[in-house]
């Protein structure tokens, strides 16, 4: 079984490298839920509705990671995304992985136009 340092790692690499449904099926259990800013997700078709909902406030920009944490069954992370016309500088996301898997997932960020 996978530790939680590897699914992180492969989550974050999978989404850097814009592979949505390959992160969904290898890291996220059928049961996940998602707590954001703009209410609950659950399960698959959960993280991609939130993910969708990502790319149509930032569209396509690019993601740094600035921050990652790991303890026991826990990992944080700190993101920025800058692209034309948007910015995120606030992204922070919770983790906890269970058995291989993000079993829940927290989503902070607040989209801006590049020129705030």
């Amino acid at each position: 079984m996978r530790t939680t340092t590897e699914v992180f790692e492969d989550h974050l690499a999978k989404r850097l490298s814009g592979d949505v449904e390959s992160d969904i099926k290898e890291n996220y259990s059928r049961d996940v839920v998602l707590l954001t800013g703009t209410g609950a997700f659950e399960g698959h078709d959960g993280v991609r509705k939130s993910a969708t909902e990502l790319a149509h406030y930032v569209g396509d920009i690019p993601f740094e990671y600035k921050h990652t944490l790991v303890k026991g069954d826990y990992a944080f992370l700190e993101w920025t995304a800058k692209g034309e016309g948007k910015v995120v500088y606030d992204g922070a996301d919770g983790f906890v992985i269970e058995d291989g898997k993000i079993i829940l997932q927290t989503i902070h960020y607040s989209v801006r136009d590049r020129a705030s």
